[in-house]
């Protein structure tokens, strides 16, 4: 598979088959992405694998936390406090695709906050990867963190599985400070739903759009 080939394959998967993934693959595909370039080769991240009765024990911790209606403080604002457009207009653009995929209106806020508990549950994805980080470092090393990061969903496209990284998780980093044992001095960046493809999921159907390169491009000669 050409790297290109990959790139245009890759998307935010919302739907898995509970099939397991070979830890081997899961090993190779993790430790392949260090390669990923950062700066002053500070290599940032830490990586945690669950597949198995550790992940259960996760998916069921955090959903007694939503059930219960019990909040963590999150580790970070995921989006801007004030998101102007164009970027606020691009979140709301390709939320409303998903959920026309799914078949959920806008005016359906019950059904719409049971679809986005399915994020804690990785979409019944069987393995899933959290990436931590020490919090002395700063935006420089947060970039190396998704160079990392968009090296194992590309690695993972090579391996014939299918992922969604997941920001959410910053909301209950409590939580999965417990569950894997993050150190006082790392933080919870996000998490990622590693497995392969429900074709039939709806939400699997979506294919989020790209800004014209005009918007954002300007090549120099």
């Amino acid at each position: 598979m050409e790297v290109s080939e990959a790139i245009a394959a890759r998307r935010s998967v919302r739907g898995f088959r509970d099939d397991p993934v070979d830890p081997v693959v899961l090993h190779g595909i993790v430790t392949k992405a260090a390669r990923a370039a950062t700066g002053g080769n500070l290599q940032p991240w830490h990586i945690d694998v669950l597949i198995g009765d550790p992940l259960a024990r996760l998916k069921a911790a955090v959903l007694h936390k939503l059930q219960w209606g019990q909040p963590e403080t999150p580790a970070y604002d995921i989006y801007p406090k004030e998101l102007v457009a164009p970027y606020r207009d691009r979140r709301f653009s390709v939320g409303e695709a998903m959920y026309a995929k799914i078949g959920i209106p806008r005016e359906d806020k019950a059904a719409r906050r049971l679809w986005f508990a399915r994020n804690f549950q990785f979409f019944g994805a069987p393995a899933a990867l959290f990436c931590t980080v020490d919090r002395r470092m700063g935006p420089p090393q947060w970039a190396d963190l998704g160079m990392y990061l968009q090296n194992v969903m590309l690695l993972a496209v090579e391996a014939g599985l299918a992922t969604c990284a997941q920001e959410c998780w910053a909301m209950y980093p409590d939580t999965v400070r417990e569950a894997i044992g993050i150190p006082p001095e790392r933080m919870l960046f996000c998490g990622m739903a590693i497995g392969f493809e429900d074709k039939e999921e709806p939400a699997n159907r979506l294919r989020s759009a790209r800004a014209p390169e005009g918007e954002w491009l300007r090549i120099w000669d």
